[in-house]
């Protein structure tokens, strides 16, 4: 049996990774002129939105990596003095989720890291959301851990779910044609070595949590507060009302 972390250590993540190469395909005609991670909510680009809540928590590096209207991405990024700001270009393909951060693990390092999309949008709840992953963090029972939401109390979400989840956190993959409790949040803690013997190239990060799955290291955490995907027009417009109804001007708590 794995040993349990004692509950009052949390591990400290410093680095993160956020994944921006997407095309926006469905935002389209938005993407066509303003790349996915650069629109707004609430008069904040998704993009601050998650790099706030990375330096929140206390990440001093993000690796961020590009393809659509890099030039864009790159030069908002330059604007950002919290933290230090890694671009990783993919210059000539997107090398999809998995293959995007394991072509940037030169900057990741040895240690877990946090991953977010960049085309997501979260509220804390009670407690933040990314401290109560890093407490929940143990590298002696896993490899992967995701953060995850109710999937019928997500705002601009119409899918059946992704996972199901035991009492101790540990996750099974949904089966086809299977609604599942729970949905990826698009948020995630990772350790490195997960990506050994992962191919080269082109890969979904999908690759990465069977693997982790298959050996009994696949966790999740209940994300407790709301969350919004923004794939289409109409995901940003539920976020972009709820977001005026609820702080009225305020930035975001």
């Amino acid at each position: 049996m794995a040993k349990k972390k004692n509950s009052s250590v949390k591990t400290e993540i410093k680095t993160a990774m956020v994944l921006a190469a997407g095309l926006g395909l469905r935002l389209r005609p938005i993407t066509n002129k303003t790349p996915k991670p650069l629109v707004k909510v609430a008069g904040h680009t998704l993009l601050d939105h998650t790099l706030d809540r990375l330096v929140a928590a206390g990440v001093e590096r993000a690796v961020v990596n590009i393809h659509h209207l890099a030039d864009q991405v790159e030069q908002h990024l330059g604007n950002r003095k919290d933290l230090e700001i890694i671009i990783s270009s993919e210059t000539d393909e997107v090398l999809e989720t998995g293959g995007g951060v394991k072509n940037a693990l030169q900057h990741l390092g040895d240690e877990p890291f946090y991953v977010s999309n960049a085309d997501v949008l979260w509220l804390n709840g009670p407690t933040p959301a990314l401290g109560r992953m890093a407490e929940r963090w143990n590298a002696d029972e896993m490899d992967v851990l995701l953060m995850l939401h109710s999937t019928v109390e997500a705002y601009g979400y119409t899918g059946n779910g992704d996972f199901s989840a035991e009492p101790d956190g540990k996750l099974g993959r949904k089966l086809e044609r299977e609604v599942t409790p729970y949905l990826f949040t698009g948020v995630q803690i990772l350790h490195p070595r997960i990506f050994e013997d992962t191919p080269d190239g082109v890969f979904s990060l999908n690759v990465i949590y069977d693997k982790a799955n298959e050996s009994g290291r696949l966790f999740g955490v209940i994300h407790d507060g709301e969350w919004f995907h923004i794939g289409t027009p109409d995901g940003l417009n539920q976020a972009e009302i709820y977001m005026g109804q609820r702080y009225s001007g305020m930035r975001h708590r």
